[in-house]
């Protein structure tokens, strides 16, 4: 849908009851967020869930358009996906450099970072979303939610009413089923997964994890088949070959489960790492072009409005002017600096740091706008739930950590090693608060774009959602941080600490780097293994087959065995069930409907997560639901897996009557 030339949309779009509702959802789901990334190493788009409560809060209020409905998503799903910060941010709890999170540091690294990448996604637009035709998943999933609430609330329209009252329905009877679920399973009556780790022979071994999680099955429904193959390609590459090679080459003594997992972790992850950034640079040749076409369009567009002809472009290519949009850019670049300043003098390298800032403002700026394209584009292919960042972020924190061995260790002592390495996780934060804005803002201008919104109000409400989101982040940091802690981190509890696996692999590669402890044969092997799987993709795309994205075949090999199966099986289910309702004459509708009951699955876990990370701060024990013993672990095992398994088969079912019921 587009709006005609010189046209405005019909009633109201940008107003304050929008802005304050967007913050309120902001709340909930940039909590949740936070707990799901730390815990599965994958944030969630919270877009079809924000548009969901949006339309059933506002629909009994006077004056509603879907363009309001619009900017409410468009606030929550701006702080949402700022959460992705957790991506880096907690290396350096890591690392031992920090033991909490500065609330004002934190709070300016996602806002600063943010409104960068606020600014950055204005050019990408056009170069990625008006030009492009790429398929951007869940921005049209979203449209299409707020399309089915707009027609509810037409005169007449009983059919439309009734699907949006059952979308509504089952994102709540997800939110509800996962939430129940997760709590039994804080009892430890149901295991969390269905675990087994042995040796092939005398000497290698291998194993498997299915994560008994609700929410990582969700995603595993949003993402789809060709993203879900593509990361169980890269589990096999893990587990099917390179934790057996590795242990059958250096045979280690002692458990399966114990060997396995350093292997993997040690090692192994670091293939996953080279695979990922070759991925990420053959992303960055594809998008040059559509780069440059876009900020060429931009400029256009701004001669246009000089002339005093605004008037003349279409609704939905009245983006922020690129002059303010450079205005506020540089304007974001000196607190940024500051902040880099106040981060090297508080490290005792504060003798260099006119080179450290100048050196980090130019880095930032630079690769910020390079990775936001590149997770812009991946976004565009496979949506932002399998959220590309981190695997880019390997690059990043890569590039930071060796120009300042080139550039700045030689002119310090040895000492000065961990702060350097703290250095470049915070240098790599800040491209990350850039990246995942941009990343996640171009399936909200998608979604605008098809329900015919206005670019630069939802710009707007992107840097609203964006300081919202900064504000909550670092408090909900700190609570998780208290209540478990990091895997790896000083004093963390292994049994129970969050495996925030993307900053532990960030933090890894900065300390090898700078230390000189990284083993290049590693990166090298993921490298050539990468070229491989390029190769691969581009030949079957070619032959009209479905493909493997590199990017997500990364993931699979450097992603917890605990994340990734379970994924890879709801992204089969969700298959099975699309195909099995598109013969259907309401096919899409019953599609749109297993949308909005995986986004209630993530929804619901994640929440509770939150909420029992305060619990086990307040109450002082590691597991104050249990209501079993380790003796129990067996059978919890099983039980808990036969009861996931008629859970999910109980859940389609009912979404099945649900869908034959609107039909109807």
């Amino acid at each position: 849908m587009t709006a005609p030339t010189g046209a405005t949309p019909p009633g109201a779009e940008l107003t304050v009851r929008g802005l304050i509702l967007g913050a309120l959802i902001t709340l909930v789901f940039t909590a949740a967020n936070v707990y799901f990334g730390l815990k599965a190493g994958l944030t969630f788009a919270s877009s079809i869930p924000a548009a969901v409560i949006s339309m059933a809060v506002l629909r009994s209020m006077r004056g509603v358009t879907m363009q309001e409905n619009n900017i409410v998503q468009t606030v929550a799903s701006a702080a949402g996906t700022l959460s992705s910060i957790i991506f880096v941010l907690p290396g350096l709890i890591m690392v031992g450099w920090w033991t909490g999170f500065p609330y004002w540091v934190s709070f300016g690294v996602c806002a600063l970072g943010g409104i960068l990448g606020v600014m950055y996604s204005i050019p990408l637009r056009r170069a990625l979303v008006t030009d492009s035709d790429l398929p951007y998943p869940e921005g049209v999933a979203c449209a299409e939610v707020l399309k089915v609430g707009a027609g509810s609330d037409a005169p007449g329209s009983a059919a439309a009413a009734e699907a949006g009252r059952a979308g509504l329905l089952a994102v709540v009877m997800g939110s509800v089923v996962s939430a129940v679920f997760f709590l039994v399973e804080a009892t430890q009556v149901f295991a969390g997964d269905v675990v087994r780790y042995f040796r092939v022979g005398d000497k290698a071994v291998t194993g498997y994890d299915f994560g008994l999680s609700l929410a990582l099955f969700g995603v595993g429904h949003l993402i789809g088949l060709s993203v879900g193959m593509a990361m169980l390609v890269g589990a096999l590459i893990a587990w099917g070959g390179a934790v057996p090679y590795i242990t059958f080459v250096h045979p280690v003594a002692g458990a399966a489960a114990e060997v396995a997992q350093n292997t993997w972790s040690h090692q192994v992850r670091f293939i996953g790492a080279g695979l990922i950034g070759t991925a990420a640079i053959w992303t960055l040749l594809k998008l040059a072009g559509p780069v440059v076409n876009g900020l060429r369009s931009a400029m256009a567009a701004s001669r246009v409005r000089r002339a005093g002809k605004a008037d003349t472009l279409p609704v939905t290519e009245r983006d922020i002017p690129i002059g303010l949009v450079g205005l506020i850019s540089v304007i974001c670049f000196v607190p940024i600096a500051a902040l880099l300043a106040k981060f090297s003098s508080d490290g005792g390298i504060g003798g260099h740091g006119l080179l450290l800032v100048l050196g980090g403002v130019v880095y930032i700026v630079l690769m910020s706008f390079l990775v936001s394209a590149v997770c812009g584009y991946m976004a565009g292919l496979i949506g932002s739930s399998n959220s590309p960042l981190s695997g880019v972020g390997i690059l990043v924190v890569i590039g930071a950590a060796l120009l300042l061995v080139f550039g700045v260790k030689p002119l310090l002592g040895p000492a000065a090693g961990p702060a350097l390495v703290a250095f470049a996780l915070f240098v790599t934060a800040l491209v990350f608060a850039v990246a995942t804005i941009a990343n996640n803002n171009l399936q909200d201008l998608k979604t605008g774009q098809l329900v015919g919104a206005t670019p630069w109000k939802q710009q707007v409400a992107l840097v609203i959602g964006v300081i919202a989101g900064a504000a909550v982040i670092p408090p909900v940091l700190d609570l998780l941080n208290h209540a478990y802690g990091f895997s790896g981190a000083p004093g963390a509890v292994p049994s129970r600490a969050l495996p925030a696996p993307q900053a532990a692999l960030i933090s890894a590669l900065a300390k090898g780097v700078i230390e000189g402890q990284l083993d290049w044969n590693l990166i090298e092997t993921g490298v050539a293994i990468g070229a491989v799987v390029i190769l691969v993709d581009e030949v079957l795309g070619r032959l009209g087959l479905m493909r493997i994205p590199p990017l997500a075949v990364g993931l699979g090999v450097y992603l917890p065995l605990f994340t990734t199966l379970i994924m890879v099986v709801g992204s089969v289910v969700g298959w099975v069930y699309d195909k099995r309702v598109e013969r259907r004459p309401d096919g899409e509708g019953a599609k749109q409907l297993g949308v909005l009951l995986a986004s209630g699955l993530i929804v619901g876990e994640s929440l509770i997560g939150v909420l029992m990370a305060a619990v086990v701060v307040f109450s002082g024990k590691d597991t104050p639901l249990a209501l079993v013993g380790e003796d129990f672990a067996g059978a919890a095992m099983w039980i808990g897996g036969i009861a996931f398994a008629l859970t999910v088969a109980g859940l389609y079912g009912w979404l099945g009557k649900l869908t034959r019921r609107v039909a109807a």
